[in-house]
């Protein structure tokens, strides 16, 4: 398992390598630039600007010179921010959305497998249809039209939550609840999959025929075999949660990094976009790994050399 270990970790810097060249490739290609305004500028402010930024530099300067940087843990500067660095506006809205990502996590996890597991033991039955339309609904409906209908529906019309800020327990609320929607439906649908996949095995027909109670061999023996599909999708869903909280946080105003992302693709922020890119490749590499790990833990049968 160690060698494993040291061996994925090790893989995780080309890959990052490879995210980082591609997104400024990307970036650089896209007509535009950061001092692209409604009034444009006077050609000599954009010189100076450019030269002050190195932005006039060749592609591969730049390239080594903000790599050079991130390994010393300077994110560089903000184009549209230009009182704040990058490393400033990360710091400070970081555990804004990591708060709102684990708390909608939380929900989904603890929504979407108890949805799922209900819809696999009622098979074609009323519990069953409701859990797939809720899937279904969960699936199809953007976070941002779920928080438009929340915020008609709790805020508007009935006055209950608050539809900005983040200030306390009530404002987290329809925040966390529209950004769980798509993975509670997403966990219930692989839930069920996963369980009805099982309960047709023969293990689990032998259990019924010694006279076991249900809910002895749905925790004992269901349970645990049907969570290595769903473990497989709550890594990458708990990195979106955790960094892909964009337009949830721009609707709410939440003071968190993802309304900057918004507004940095916008402006033509390299800086912050190049930063927001790549702390979701590492959450994303770092969390894939976790749950490779996991795998071991949940089926004994899984061994890694």
């Amino acid at each position: 398992m160690t060698g494993y270990l040291i061996r994925r970790v090790l893989w995780i810097v080309p890959v990052l390598f490879a995210v980082s060249l591609i997104t400024f490739l990307l970036m650089h290609a896209v007509p535009g630039g950061p001092w692209d305004r409604e009034k444009p500028l006077p050609a000599t402010v954009v010189r100076r600007l450019n030269a002050e930024y190195g932005l006039d530099d060749p592609l591969p300067v730049q390239y080594l010179r903000w790599a050079g940087a991130l390994v010393t843990g300077d994110l560089g500067p903000s184009y549209r921010y230009r009182d704040r660095s990058v490393n400033d506006i990360v710091a400070d809205g970081i555990g804004t959305t990591a708060q709102l990502g684990a708390m909608a996590f939380l929900l989904a996890v603890a929504t979407g497998i108890p949805l799922g597991m209900i819809a696999a033991l009622r098979h074609n039955r009323l519990p069953d249809y409701a859990a797939t339309l809720v899937s279904i609904v969960g699936i199809a409906t953007p976070s941002f039209v779920l928080a438009i209908l929340l915020v008609l529906v709790f805020s508007v019309t009935l006055r209950w939550l608050p539809t900005h800020g983040w200030e306390g327990p009530a404002t987290w609320v329809l925040p966390t609840v529209a950004l769980a929607g798509y993975p509670i439906a997403q966990i219930a649908r692989y839930t069920r999959a996963s369980m009805l996949e099982v309960t047709r095995r023969d293990y689990i027909r032998t259990a019924y025929s010694k006279g076991l109670r249900e809910r002895a061999v749905v925790v004992a023996h269901m349970t645990r075999n049907a969570l290595i599909p769903v473990v497989t999708v709550l890594g990458p869903l708990l990195a979106y949660l955790v960094t892909g909280s964009f337009i949830v946080e721009l609707i709410f105003s939440v003071p968190g990094i993802g309304r900057f992302y918004v507004t940095g693709i916008g402006e033509r922020d390299y800086g912050l976009i190049m930063a927001m890119t790549m702390l979701y490749a590492v959450v994303i590499a770092v969390l894939n790994l976790v749950v490779d790990v996991l795998y071991a833990y949940i089926d004994p049968r899984i061994r890694y050399s």
